[in-house]
């Protein structure tokens, strides 16, 4: 049965499926580091226990995310060898360093210092504890920064040359690292990060207040995550729109099929909110449009002449059906998102933050949204620079391994019932530890620290006060 099958496609459908579990963990580790190390320099400053709850209540669901993202991300690497041997003997001298800076920095950074992080809060002094918080954070932060001047490159490369046996070598490493979308995709990308983890912080939050459990911690994971919703989210959406310049700039085929122009606008071109996009007739069947919005959001002007997919050559088309919705999905998830963060604003305001269920609610819903739209974002960039690897230099089809469909399909679905089982499974673990609450009375005190300094009501149950941290 899986000879009926192309083995270009099951192999993009294994790294595809791959890398989907994969970047899901990054996005949340990302994010929450940096919260960690927002939460351990609260703790340092106001030296309050409620703090330290929350860094310890995190750091174990941090532990398990860490560990499934390092485990997924070394079974995707392998795939370079296995499915796509062509790439890595073509651009394995540009793609490959880069892969090694990030284990060299990031990778080791974090590694060395997690430990510290996870099992010193007892054992070691509150500074040594706090630059290990800080150097894991950084390490994250580098990871991603290494990782996504790998992918950046493949969407936007430069700096390189081409020997006489066709590989690509490097010749600028800096024009190589910064390449044209290199900012755009690392700025978007990480703020997409702290987005979802603020997500996933409120949505716990949510969890407890509405089940009107352990008030103090909740209340502080609740503003924290509401604080970062209203002010980063119009930041996002500036992000975004900023890097669809740059994608229009140095890849106009990808935004052609983000906005399903298949036709060529001369005199101003409309932004299509939905849509059936038909690529064998070439045109948006039951369009709802916006005219002339499409060329004022990417070219400033009404009347900006827009090109369409009729200018480029069937075969350089990505399939457009998947680049129209995904980018949707995650369009929408950031209005979404701007608007829970602006809803936040006004009940704080009114000083109703922690008492509005529906906010609550709202808040819970938007619990996994984070992840869909990174996957959707991820699916956009990846699916819309097809039929290309390295853009515009060397095809999918021809950087691909020489090995049969059965071999990769069978490799693909064992990874399917593999992760599956493997990954659910720490994810119902991660989900069971953020359902239950931080108490305090579970760790007790700061060792030498009075219960009143520490925020501590009589009875062991944390203080719930507004302070100004709560409001």
């Amino acid at each position: 049965m899986l000879d009926q099958f192309d083995a270009v496609l099951l192999a993009r459908l294994q790294f595809a499926f791959t890398m989907s579990f994969h970047i899901v963990f990054p996005a949340f580790t990302i994010g929450l580091a940096s919260f960690l190390a927002v939460l351990e320099t609260m703790w340092l400053i106001t030296s309050r226990e409620i703090y330290h709850n929350l860094l310890k209540y995190w750091m174990r669901v941090f532990s398990v995310a860490f560990g499934m993202g390092v485990v997924s991300g070394i079974v995707m690497t392998y795939q370079f060898g296995t499915n796509w041997s062509v790439f890595s003997d073509v651009a394995g001298p540009v793609v490959g360093p880069l892969m090694a800076y990030e284990v060299m920095t990031a990778f080791f950074l974090e590694a060395g210092f997690l430990g510290v992080m996870l099992f010193g809060t007892d054992k070691v002094g509150k500074g040594l504890h706090a630059f290990a918080t800080y150097a894991v954070a950084v390490g994250t932060l580098l990871s991603a920064f290494w990782i996504l001047a790998v992918n950046s490159w493949m969407q936007t490369p430069q700096g390189h040359l081409v020997d006489p046996d066709g590989r690509i070598v490097p010749g600028d490493w800096w024009a190589i690292i910064f390449n044209p979308s290199f900012p755009y995709r690392l700025v978007h990308m990480v703020i997409a990060a702290y987005l979802t983890t603020a997500l996933v912080v409120g949505a716990a939050a949510a969890w407890h207040m509405l089940r009107r459990r352990a008030q103090g911690e909740s209340r502080i994971m609740f503003s924290m995550a509401m604080w970062m919703l209203l002010l980063v989210a119009p930041i996002q959406i500036f992000a975004g729109d900023q890097h669809g310049l740059n994608t229009l700039e140095h890849q106009p085929i990808k935004i052609m099929a983000m906005e399903g122009h298949f036709e060529s606008h001369a005199g101003g071109a409309p932004l299509y909110l939905f849509g059936l996009p038909n690529m064998e007739e070439g045109r948006m069947d039951y369009g709802l449009s916006i005219p002339k919005l499409g060329s004022l959001i990417l070219q400033h002007d009404l009347n900006a002449a827009m090109p369409g997919l009729d200018t480029v050559p069937r075969e350089d088309w990505p399939p457009v059906p998947v680049v129209f919705w995904s980018f949707r999905i995650m369009v929408g998830i950031g209005f979404l998102m701007l608007t829970v963060g602006l809803w936040s604003g006004i009940a704080r305001l009114r000083g109703t933050l922690h008492e509005s269920r529906w906010l609550h609610r709202a808040a819970l819903a938007m619990g996994p949204a984070g992840f869909v739209a990174v996957l959707a974002g991820w699916v956009t960039t990846e699916v819309g620079r097809q039929p290309w690897v390295v853009y515009g230099m060397l095809r999918t089809a021809d950087a691909a391994s020489p090995v049969a469909a059965p071999a990769v399909g069978t490799s693909l679905m064992a990874f399917v019932v593999v992760y599956t089982l493997i990954f659910a499974a720490g994810t119902i673990y991660m989900l069971r530890m953020m359902a239950r609450p931080p108490h305090d009375h579970e760790r007790g005190p700061l060792r030498g620290q009075p219960q009143h300094a520490a925020g501590i009501m009589p009875g062991g149950a944390a203080a719930a006060t507004s302070g100004p941290e709560l409001r």
